[in-house]
């Protein structure tokens, strides 16, 4: 069983895998400061002013200021804007992720590509072809 981990371990791609983690981790960081520094405030301008991570319902029937002091006093609350944020993230992430898939994929397939610039080289008859025409001249 310990080999058999090792084997895993040792594989490529546990390698990518752990990179992209790593990697993703550290992109959503960018893409929360892009929903909250530059979308929110482009959607808030559009809306009046409203900010979305705000918005909340109360299940207990009570007013609060804001989500915090509802969270702050135990009430359950729907957090709508929250999640609101959280499906505009991954949208966001999503779309990125896709485009980066698409970049990755079209260098693939021109790295792919034969090559149409190599110069056609003329190859001449083969050595059968030589050793056939010799038979047939001493035939004759």
């Amino acid at each position: 069983m310990i080999q058999e981990f090792k084997d895993f371990i040792a594989k490529g791609n546990v390698m990518d895998m752990a990179v992209g983690i790593i990697v993703g981790a550290a992109f959503t960081a960018i893409v929360t400061s892009l929903v909250g520094d530059i979308i929110n405030p482009v959607i808030a301008l559009f809306t009046g002013g409203i900010d979305f991570s705000g918005w909340f319902y109360a299940l207990d029937g009570e007013k609060y200021v804001s989500l915090t002091v509802a969270k702050d006093a135990g009430a359950p609350v729907f957090a709508v804007g929250k999640f609101l944020m959280a499906v505009i993230n991954f949208l966001i992430i999503a779309f990125v992720v896709f485009m980066l898939v698409k970049m990755v994929n079209r260098v693939k397939s021109v790295a792919d590509r034969p090559d149409d610039i190599a110069p056609q080289v003329k190859t001449g008859p083969s050595q059968l072809d030589v050793l056939l025409e010799i038979r047939d001249l001493l035939r004759k």
